[in-house]
């Protein structure tokens, strides 16, 4: 009898480890469909979310940019004594990104014209030599235009034709 009740008592003992066993197989699966769930809807959520961006941003086509005309420009250049004069001549226009902002910069074009002016005729040849002068040269043009024309902005300064003779 005392082998019956060791027998009934190890049966006991492996039937309460086996159910427990059970509910912590049936909690971790349980656990595992949550988290793959929620990464699901989630994947889900991003990818159709950056659709509908793209399709607004399709539907939208980008406004073209307006350009204002400078008049052109003809300064001489600084040189060394004794050297022979060298001309620029320029034909500048501003770029600029709203059509509404044309009616505003246009009042100011005759300081537009004086800044531009004023700055080329310091510069000397060898500043607008190869395409990093001409880079630099847009650049400084572009930043003294802001400034004329504050609080207005303009994109960039294009040049139509530069010849220096």
């Amino acid at each position: 009898m005392a082998d019956n009740e060791q027998a009934v008592g190890a049966d006991g003992a492996d039937a309460a480890p086996s159910k427990k066993g059970k509910l912590k197989l049936i909690i971790a699966v349980a656990g595992f469909v949550a988290i793959l769930g929620a990464g699901a809807g989630a994947g889900w959520f991003f990818l159709m979310r950056g659709h509908g961006e793209e399709k607004h941003a399709e539907a939208l086509p980008p406004k073209p940019p307006s350009f204002i005309e400078v008049p052109d420009m003809m300064v001489n250049l600084v040189g060394a004594p004794g050297e022979r004069v060298q001309y620029l001549r320029v034909k500048i226009v501003l770029e600029i990104k709203e059509e509404k902002q044309v009616e505003a910069i246009k009042p100011n074009l005759p300081r537009v014209t004086d800044l531009f002016q004023t700055y080329l005729r310091e510069l000397r040849p060898s500043d607008i030599n190869g395409s990093a002068g001409l880079f630099r040269l847009k650049e400084e043009l572009t930043k003294r235009v802001n400034n004329a024309v504050a609080p207005q902005q303009v994109s960039a300064v294009l040049f139509k034709e530069i010849v220096v003779q």
